[in-house]
């Protein structure tokens, strides 16, 4: 039984490699994230919105997944976006203008959070309505913690973005803190899980903000969208 699940292992690391930019795209994503990012606003109703006048990319994941810290890392900024070890403290849509090109948006946490069941409520409802109705959205990057793979709410918000028709990418965070083969483990869990969505970008990306993996390669992949 082995060899079977081996080989389906091994093709589905064909359809979900890992990101490997070359040095010109590395060297270009260094370039647009050594330009100003600011915090621009948070947002909590749809009417609230900033004009839909550049591309966005946005940052999904279940609660304490580690978006806010990537942002940081992303940026180079240690505390432009507020980072916690609560659930949930993000109770907004952050967004962060980066140049004049594009925004950064930090969506709230899904999933568990430390907050009352309607004010969740509430935020799961802005997060639906943010996927479903941003125009110039272009790609939404799905956090999932490499501790623990993809879990069932986090195909939840894979079969939205489906519906949305909005592609999304994975992101795999805090690669750091698990073994070689337990990641290994919950990377091939991973592919299986989003071969089952159509709006799955081909290509998964490592991370870890602490010790700075993967970050100038989702910098990168972030240039070639904008």
């Amino acid at each position: 039984m082995r060899r079977p699940l081996r080989a389906l292992q091994e093709n589905m690391k064909l359809q979900f490699p890992i990101a490997q930019p070359d040095e010109a795209a590395l060297e270009r994503g260094r370039l647009l994230f050594a330009k100003e990012t600011d915090f621009l606003k948070g947002v909590v109703a749809m009417d609230g919105m900033p004009p839909a006048d550049r591309i966005e990319v946005c940052f999904a994941g279940r609660s304490n997944v580690g978006k806010s810290t990537l942002i940081n890392a992303l940026t180079g900024r240690k505390a432009l976006a507020r980072a916690s070890n609560t659930p949930g403290r993000t109770q907004e849509i952050n967004f962060f203008t980066c140049s004049t090109s594009h925004y950064l948006v930090d969506l709230p946490g899904y999933g568990f959070a430390k907050a009352p069941v309607k004010t969740v409520e509430k935020w799961q409802r802005l997060l639906k309505s943010y996927l479903s109705g941003r125009a110039n959205l272009r790609r939404a990057f799905v956090l999932i913690d490499t501790r623990h793979g993809a879990k069932q709410v986090d195909q939840e918000i894979m079969t939205l973005l489906n519906k949305a028709a909005v592609p999304f990418q994975i992101v795999m965070t805090k690669a750091d803190k698990v073994k070689a083969d337990e990641r290994e483990k919950n990377l091939n869990q991973t592919r299986e899980i989003i071969s089952k969505h159509p709006a799955a970008y081909p290509e998964m990306i490592v991370t870890s903000s602490e010790k700075g993996q993967g970050i100038d390669v989702l910098r990168a992949v972030i240039e070639s969208i904008v």
